[in-house]
């Protein structure tokens, strides 16, 4: 699985307007339900916040991968999001976060959620990929970045 199979191309958000934690999923899910990947936006709301009370998902170094397993998607899908300010995300390392990655899966896929985590958290710890991202004038680009990547790893 590469990761263009679960990003939409219509949910690639490079200007995230929301200041906060709760403020970025709404704006994230709702991206995801507007492009018809979500059955039930409520219930993949609550499953994000309702995952993020166990553990933050922000992996440290400007990034967070929110992700949740609940039946509002028929199968696995993703969101990207970048913000220009920053949010303060409670990160591994204390850091705000820039560049997010949302999961939602179906709870009967626990491989394929496990994969996709897997490979956006090693697509990621990259520093020119993330800096690639961060400077991305479109979503084609983005788009392009994650797919070249994805191939090398």
């Amino acid at each position: 699985m590469e990761i263009l199979d679960i990003l939409h191309p219509q949910c690639v958000n490079l200007n995230l307007k929301a200041k906060t934690k709760n403020e970025l999923f709404e704006e994230m899910v709702d991206m995801m339900a507007a492009a018809g990947l979500l059955t039930n936006k409520k219930t993949a709301l609550a499953a994000v916040k309702e995952r993020e009370k166990l553990m933050s998902t922000g992996i440290g170094d400007g990034v967070a991968i929110p992700h949740a397993k609940c039946n509002a998607a028929e199968h696995l899908v993703a969101a990207f999001g970048r913000t220009g300010t920053g949010i303060n995300y409670q990160s591994l390392d204390d850091e705000p976060v820039y560049l997010i990655f949302l999961l939602v899966t179906p709870e009967s896929e626990s491989s394929p959620h496990v994969k996709a985590l897997a490979r956006i958290s090693r697509l990621l710890k990259h520093k020119f990929l993330r800096q690639s991202l961060l400077e991305a004038k479109t979503a084609q680009e983005v788009l392009d970045i994650i797919r070249d990547e994805d191939r090398r790893i």
